[in-house]
């Protein structure tokens, strides 16, 4: 409780953070009650199974293309203009939706979307170390990152019921409202206080190689590369394996994959919460090894439960390591990198995750109808066991603790 009081303390004495946080908020809730409204629109329209994928890899290649193609702009450029123009983007693409009458268009449009999303998050994270003191940074990723799962877990619900009862182009006006009030909140915070260098171009090409060689050649960001890119794996699995395991081997129906949904997005945002606690206790490498392999005993102790309440409890536990595991993942990054180049090395690990994740979809399609989903699910805690020990091995190498920027110390923000 003391520790969740001080994580809550941050939105009083850090304004910056306060305005990003609720920027945050309203944006996360909005864009996850716009995405079952699209997949429901899709779906409705054209009763296809391919346009539906088709849907779900526009919201996530284009982050791959923004890490491969255009991450140094997040240095070059200025992060605050950079995520209000993305806002105000994405605003006119969801007041454009409810007037599209071509599944064609609306993947087209919900891609668009995904690729100012690709902007967004990572100028976000590449920034938040400026807006708060470097002891409250474990505290800043981990209250970011619950209210996100928190919009995870409740958004849905309450899509499926404005869509039951107005349709899709309710959802999408107000996720259109929401982007509004994010750039809104962002406009407040000062320029300088999320970007306290830009960096100097020595050609985007170069700026790209750059951002690479960081990546490949810092532990911290080698660390994470490589052990959540095999975790990004696992959760693609454990994504596509989770209705089939829930209604076809436990028999439970919607209702039981909305409880195993569900029991993972509350193991997320007390993940997010708790970690900070033993972040204060230990080195975020130790922490960060352990963290994914939480998320393994969970997931791979729901592939061999009885049913879905046992598999629903083993969901929380996995969900935890997870939401624990993703505050690492920025906090590493974050300390690892100097602020002139924070922005492409979070893009670099960003669109390699996300290019695994789509691989991870494929083959988990394929093994559900091969070995049925227990299996894909014990597969996936195999994949975050292994990502445990990577992260073990990388994060407590010799010189692999991370030390703090001192190219850009983090300070106290102020309106």
């Amino acid at each position: 409780m003391t520790s969740a009081r001080r994580q809550l303390g941050l939105l009083g004495r850090a304004p910056g953070y306060r305005l990003l946080f609720f920027a945050t908020l309203t944006s996360s809730f909005g864009t996850l009650l716009a995405l079952l409204a699209l997949a429901v629109d899709v779906k409705d329209r054209t009763d296809s199974g391919v346009w539906v994928s088709a849907l779900m890899l526009g919201q996530f290649l284009p982050s791959v293309a923004v890490g491969l193609i255009a991450g140094p702009l997040i240095d070059r450029l200025p992060r605050k203009s950079l995520m209000i123009g993305s806002d105000l983007a994405r605003a006119a693409i969801f007041c454009a939706l409810p007037f599209v009458t071509s599944p064609a268009a609306i993947v087209v449009l919900a891609s668009l979307a995904g690729f100012a999303t690709g902007f967004f998050r990572p100028a976000v994270y590449a920034g938040l170390p400026n807006l708060v003191a470097a002891e409250d940074l474990p505290s800043a990723n981990g209250l970011l990152q619950a209210v996100e799962n928190v919009s995870w877990t409740i958004a849905p619900p309450i899509a499926g019921l404005i869509v039951a009862a107005w349709g899709p182009s309710a959802a999408y006006w107000v996720n259109a409202v929401s982007f509004l009030v994010s750039a809104a909140l962002i406009l407040g915070i000062g320029r300088r206080l999320l970007q306290s260098t830009e960096a100097l171009s020595r050609g985007h090409w170069r700026d790209l190689a750059d951002g690479m060689r960081l990546v490949v050649g810092a532990r911290p960001l080698l660390t994470v590369l490589v052990a959540w890119t095999i975790a990004t794996a696992g959760i693609a699995l454990v994504d596509v394996g989770e209705p089939f395991l829930a209604k076809d081997t436990f028999s439970a129906g919607d209702f039981g994959y909305g409880l195993m949904f569900g029991s993972i997005g509350l193991g997320l945002a007390l993940g997010s919460m708790g970690v900070a606690l033993s972040l204060e206790r230990r080195p975020v490498g130790s922490v960060y090894g352990g963290a994914i392999g939480v998320a393994g005993l969970g997931y791979g102790l729901a592939a061999v439960s009885p049913n879905v309440w046992v598999a629903s409890a083993c969901c929380v536990v996995g969900g935890i390591g997870n939401g624990g595991a993703n505050v690492c993942n920025a906090l590493l990054v974050q300390r690892g990198a100097p602020d002139e180049l924070r922005g492409r090395a979070f893009t670099v690990i960003m669109s390699t995750n996300y290019l695994f994740f789509g691989v991870g979809f494929v083959v988990a399609g394929l093994m559900r109808d091969a070995i049925g989903p227990r299996w894909v699910w014990a597969t996936a805690g195999l994949l975050f066991a292994v990502a445990a020990l990577t992260a073990w091995v990388l994060a407590h190498d010799e010189g692999s603790e991370v030390e703090e920027p001192t190219e850009a110390q983090p300070r106290q923000a102020v309106a």
